[in-house]
């Protein structure tokens, strides 16, 4: 029974990660990854953008004309910090390509690759049996790849846990959509409207 709960287990922890969205998950693990590793170059990005903007205000603020000196020096000194940060973005987007790809190997493996792993390093044990004669000659069907005639097998568990849990999802998302009953005078006018277009 223990092989069958990690399977399901599993497999539930796949579509949870699914339904949340992979740039979600993204997101949240490179936010949490750039402030315990590379908070420095967060840090300096920010005090970057700050002082551009103090420069850039201060440019707009200086007339060309009448103080060319100040507003030059200003300027350059804008123009040296956009190529600053410019070089910075580079080299953080350059951070967060690298995570990406090994998050993506990371969550492939901890989720669909464990999944493979489970099932083959299980494929000869019996997820349970089935009672004798139950589904007569098409029970072998269930056994497949490997495991004894008249049990279930690892893979075949995996395939109807995936399918219950899909079920699952959609009546959760029927029952948190509303129906054009349901919906008000407002609402089910412009469903209307956008099902005649």
């Amino acid at each position: 029974m223990a092989l069958a709960l990690s399977i399901l287990l599993l497999v539930i922890l796949t579509n949870v990660l699914a339904w949340i969205g992979h740039a979600v998950l993204l997101d949240a693990a490179y936010a949490l990854y750039a402030r315990i590793v590379d908070n420095a170059g967060f840090s300096e990005q920010k005090q970057l953008k700050a002082s551009i903007l103090e420069l850039k205000y201060d440019l707009a603020h200086t007339s060309a004309q009448d103080e060319f000196a100040k507003w030059a020096k200003l300027r350059r000194r804008h123009d040296k910090a956009m190529a600053d940060l410019e070089k910075l973005n580079t080299r953080l987007g350059a951070s967060k390509s690298s995570f990406s790809s090994n998050f993506n190997w990371f969550l492939w493996f901890a989720t669909t690759g464990a999944q493979f792993v489970l099932v083959w390093w299980y494929r000869r044990e019996p997820v349970f049996f089935l009672p004798p004669g139950w589904l007569g000659p098409m029970g072998w069907f269930l056994s497949l790849p490997s495991a004894p005639s008249g049990s279930v097998s690892g893979a075949a568990w995996q395939m109807a846990c995936q399918r219950v849990v899909k079920m699952g999802e959609r009546f959760v998302k029927d029952l948190l959509e509303p129906s054009p009953e349901q919906a008000g005078p407002a609402d089910a006018s412009a469903t209307n409207k956008t099902k005649q277009s």
